[in-house]
Order: C-alpha cells, then structure tokens, then sequence
C-alpha cells in the first residue's frame, strides 16, 4: 500500500503521554510538513506556534480546561510535551480557518509518519480571544488578526494503540 495511504489509515489521535521530549529532527519535520498544507489562494494565511516550555504548556492547559469549565486537575493536553498551536490570519482570506485547519491535518499525519504520536485539541480560538490570550500573542510577536484554529499536542503515547472504528456504510455518496 501507498506509504501516505497508509499513514492517513492508521493514524489515530492519542489521549496520554509519556513526558520524554520529540526529537528536534522529528518536530522540524512535522512543521515543514505543516507549511505545505494547501491555503486558499495559496495565501498560507495560517502560522504555528511551537511551545515546548512546560510552564506554558501547563498555562495554555489551564486556560484550555477554563474554556470547558472543567476542575483545575484536568489536563486537556493528556500530558503532550509539545504543543503546536496553529492561527490563521481572519484579514487574510475568508478561507483562514480552512487554511489552519489544513495544518493541523498535515501535522497529526506527518507526525505518524515519523513515530509521533498526536492529537487535535480544540478551544484554541477561545483561549486567544482572551485578555491572557492576547498577552500571549504580544509577547510572542504576533502582530495581526490571528485567530486561534487549533492546537496540536505531539509527544510519544503511554498507552495503547486506539484500533480504527468501523467506517460507517454511508459515508461515500456516489450519484
């Protein structure tokens, strides 16, 4: 079978990690990856965000599980010891959210495709239209109207493998 075909068949998002740290070969491949998501009018209105701090990533968690209203244990990124945060410029192109949204699609399947595992983690939008959310973009540089479209946990799994669910029969309509 065709190496991507079987990268998209077998990839599956993982929910706990071991704290060991992805290689610097394996993320640079990851973001190169993303940078080739397609754009709408080839603008590549999207940008990733790599943070890698552990005391960012346990804010950003934080501020995630504010957003859901859950208690101050949960970790809604299961332990990831990176975290790709992906925006799209709104000014850009009306596309900006299937543009980053493209992103966050080539990053989880070339992650698998270099033993990475990974999982799409909602709420960024809702993080970043906060006060702190703004802080956070100003301290990290970002000028512009950035939306957040997703955010990207990468690590290595400390769990089982998730087996594929059956694809429901409906699924392709050909008329």
């Amino acid at each position: 079978m065709n190496e991507t075909l079987k990268t998209l068949k077998e990839r599956r998002s993982i929910r706990q990690y071991k704290k060991e740290q992805i290689t610097d070969e394996q993320l640079n491949l990851i973001l190169e990856a993303g940078t080739y998501a397609p754009t709408g009018m080839g603008q590549q209105s999207p940008i990733m965000v790599v943070v890698q701090d552990e005391k960012t990533i346990k804010e950003l968690s934080k501020m995630n599980a504010d957003v859901i209203g859950t208690d101050t244990d949960t970790d809604p990124f299961y332990g990831a010891p990176t975290v790709v945060v992906v925006f799209a410029d709104r000014g850009c192109i009306p596309t900006y959210v299937e543009d980053g949204s493209l992103v966050m699609g080539n990053l989880m399947n070339a992650a698998h495709a270099v033993g990475v595992d990974s999982c799409w983690i909602h709420r960024a939008k809702e993080v970043f239209e906060s006060e702190r959310g703004q802080d956070l973009l100003k301290e990290w540089g970002i000028k512009g109207d950035y939306v957040g479209v997703g955010n990207c946990v990468l690590g290595y799994r400390d769990c089982e493998y998730p087996q594929a669910e059956e694809r429901k029969e409906n699924y392709i309509v050909r008329v």
